[in-house]
């Protein structure tokens, strides 16, 4: 057993991080959550809040009762909130959405048609596939950070681009992207900057106006307020016809024509999730005031002491683009174990010691193929399988993500178990169902 520190690096309180769960020994364990990237729990704060705000629950800007007038109030409220945690300059504004997947959608469509993108294949699907619309080009992979900026510099000289869209933070590598020097390139070109900021806002400072940030996207789940909102922040997008239609966002509508709104109202069509954004709201506070430079500082030391651990496991591989030390890194480690298929590896971690992380791709399938290795022979062949309505086994690896409720106890239950089953394998037998391709304990 490794030796264990006691000190306990301090966190808020999230709820459920006391849940015991059942194991395949008939124990009950604390359960461990490495899976912060996917989503987090609920900050007590934020549910302090919403609790708070629920007798008050009303529609908002058409009321005229007193609960309208309180909830359009809390509503507008949270979009100063979230752009406050951003850095957003005074003239930008908040599109409230489900999830950076609308953000992103909703952006992509209020674009003009043919708009020239400049994008990368380390980005999550969400900020992938919205910009086949338009006229796309991406990225090569690069080796370092400094790769990446001299292979935008490159791409921007030889042919334009109107905007470029890219991860703040790989959701796979946890590689946090150099966000000031591509602004500073692509307005020289002439270019905006897009931010995919899903996995960075939970984990590092943003500052819109400072890094020259034009557009950003972030969602609820990942920060503490998983109450199905997130936001959309940059300049108004006043032209062309938005991605919902419907009502609350028009001027006017006659039987054969239609004057849209002004932004944001433009962009939030149908009644809004009115809680979701005031748990947002309370979410920007909470962490603003806990000091993002200081959580950030907190869960470094706690990420290097899982990658420092993981190196010592054998057979285990740590998977990143660029080289460790070459950039920072949010608290992500995506690793497979020789022997042991990813879905595998998973269900064993959750059903003998109580750790839940995840497996898969991680909806970044371009940038796994690249990380695995997989040639495009492989990647045909795959695709020809599922298209023709065969279920072949996928590659993937095995993700863990630490969060505000990570203790270094938590990263210690990680590694012994990650080491016991590479030395020893698991106590248990495991059939595999090969429609679902899951394991379960026998």
């Amino acid at each position: 057993m490794r030796q264990r520190n006691r000190s306990v690096i301090a966190h808020p309180h999230l709820l459920g991080d006391d849940v015991q769960v059942s194991c395949n020994d008939g124990t009950e364990r604390r359960y461990v959550n490495l899976d912060y990237a996917a989503s987090t729990p609920v900050m007590a704060e934020v549910w302090d809040a919403v609790e708070a705000f629920v007798p008050w629950c009303s529609s908002v800007h058409r009321g005229t009762g007193a609960k309208s007038r309180v909830s359009t109030a809390a509503f507008e409220d949270a979009r100063g909130d979230v752009a406050r945690f951003v850095g957003a300059r005074t003239s930008d504004t908040v599109v409230w959405v489900r999830n950076t997947t609308e953000a992103i959608n909703v952006l992509a469509t209020a674009l003009p048609a043919g708009t020239k993108v400049l994008s990368s294949g380390v980005e999550h699907h969400a900020n992938m596939l919205p910009w086949r619309r338009h006229d796309v080009r991406l990225l090569p992979f690069s080796n370092s950070p400094a790769d990446l900026i001299e292979a935008a510099s490159h791409e921007l000289r030889k042919q334009p681009a109107d905007l470029i869209a890219v991860t703040g933070a790989s959701n796979v590598t946890g590689e946090v992207w150099p966000i000031a020097e591509l602004s500073a390139i692509a307005h020289y070109h002439g270019a905006k900057l897009f931010v995919d900021a899903a996995q960075l806002a939970p984990h590092r400072a943003i500052d819109m106006k400072q890094t020259g940030i034009d557009y950003l996207a972030l969602s609820g789940h990942k920060l503490y307020a998983p109450f199905g909102a997130g936001a959309l922040v940059g300049a108004r997008l006043e032209h062309g016809d938005p991605l919902l239609h419907g009502g609350g966002a028009i001027k006017h509508v006659t039987l054969d024509d239609v004057l849209w709104a002004d932004a944001p109202d433009r962009h939030e069509a149908g009644s809004p999730n009115v809680i979701g954004a005031v748990a947002l709201g309370a979410a920007c506070r909470a962490l603003s005031a806990m000091g993002m430079d200081e959580l950030a500082r907190r869960e470094r030391a706690l990420a290097f002491r899982l990658w420092a651990g993981l190196a010592e496991i054998p057979g285990l591989q740590v998977h990143t683009l660029w080289r460790p030390g070459d950039t920072d890194r949010v608290g992500v480690a995506t690793f497979t174990l020789d022997g042991f298929r990813h879905p595998l590896l998973a269900a064993i971690l959750s059903a003998e010691h109580a750790i839940g992380v995840r497996h898969g791709c991680f909806c970044a399938h371009p940038l796994i193929a690249r990380l695995l290795d997989l040639d495009s022979r492989e990647e045909r062949r795959l695709t020809e399988m599922l298209r023709a309505g065969q279920k072949p086994l996928l590659p993937g690896a095995v993700r863990a993500s630490l969060g505000l409720g990570t203790t270094p106890e938590d990263i210690d239950r990680l590694l012994d178990a990650l080491m016991e089953i590479a030395v020893h394998g698991p106590r248990s037998r495991y059939k595999h169902d090969r429609e679902l391709d899951e394991y379960g304990a026998i």
